[in-house]
């Protein structure tokens, strides 16, 4: 399972608020739900949020392996 809990952390720790994300920089806020809900967005976005963020993938998600999956 991928997580996006690291995200919201980032964003505080550099002073970024999802209005800004939205509003300049025009990630949309069907991605920002998406992300919310910890559901799969595109690795285009994922790219985006690194470069916005300057900041490392494992910043923004966390994987964790799935009690089901062999």
């Amino acid at each position: 399972m991928i997580t996006y809990d690291n995200l919201w952390k980032t964003m505080k720790k550099k002073g970024i608020s999802t209005y800004y994300l939205i509003t300049y920089e025009k990630i949309s806020r069907a991605q920002i739900q998406r992300l919310k809900k910890n559901q799969s967005i595109t690795t285009y976005t994922l790219n985006r949020l690194c470069n916005i963020l300057d900041c490392d993938i494992t910043d923004i998600l966390t994987y964790t392996k799935d009690e089901d999956t062999p």
